[in-house]
């Protein structure tokens, strides 16, 4: 069992949230999970509820406390290129706020899950989680950046049907390296992989990138990016 974490989730009742809490609970860890009024039905069991919102920092701030660890899943659900307005309404302010809310608060640890990049599609995605990643590395915060391309899950299987071209196109030398970066992790893959990276932090001060190899072995990443 591993020492218990004080956590804070903010999107934790979403599609990868409602996966991770129930095993951060069963770690053992004390998790907190900032909703809103009307999702707080679906804050999983074990976990504390906070009523607050993730788009605007005093929320995210008053749900804080110094020594937390952050976990920011906050984003906008199915995500297409038709959404890109939503990506500047949604995704990119709610990571702004947990930044400056983490930096006030003196969180020991950000966790980010953010997108693989780059990429030849849903630009205005990747924009906004570039953005996200880019505020991080300006505030000095010791975080870790997850990068997936599509999490494989209940209710997220279709891409199952290109897994074939996604192995035909790892075994040449000249797109291996584009088709590894941009490949298909399950949610299982998800969840270990963030499991541990909260159990085991980078060192204070450096921004951990957990990317798609990375998240398929479970392994600890000991790159650091600056801003």
């Amino acid at each position: 069992m591993a020492t218990p974490i004080d956590i804070l989730v903010t999107g934790g009742t979403g599609y990868i949230g409602a996966h991770l809490v129930p095993v951060l609970v069963a770690h053992g860890h004390r998790v907190r999970v900032l909703a809103r009024e009307q999702s707080a039905g679906r804050v999983a069991a074990g976990a504390t509820t906070v009523i607050g919102d993730a788009l605007d920092e005093l929320s995210v701030q008053s749900a804080l406390k110094p020594g937390d660890t952050l976990i920011h899943l906050v984003g906008t659900p199915h995500p297409s290129p038709a959404k890109a307005l939503e990506f500047q309404r949604v995704d990119l302010p709610s990571i702004q706020a947990s930044v400056a809310a983490a930096t006030t608060a003196h969180v020991a640890h950000l966790v980010y899950v953010s997108v693989a990049h780059p990429a030849p599609v849903m630009q205005a995605y990747v924009e906004a989680r570039m953005a996200g990643e880019a505020a991080i590395a300006r505030a000095g915060l010791t975080a870790t950046v997850v990068r997936p391309w599509y999490v494989m899950g209940p209710g997220h299987r279709w891409p199952v049907l290109l897994l074939p071209i996604y192995w035909a196109l790892e075994l040449w030398p000249a797109t291996r390296a584009r088709a590894q970066r941009l490949g298909l992790v399950t949610i299982d893959q998800m969840i270990a992989a963030l499991i541990e990276a909260v159990e085991s932090p980078p060192p204070t001060g450096t921004v951990r990138v957990v990317t798609v190899p990375d998240i398929r072995r479970s392994l600890r990443p000991t790159r650091a990016v600056s801003g």
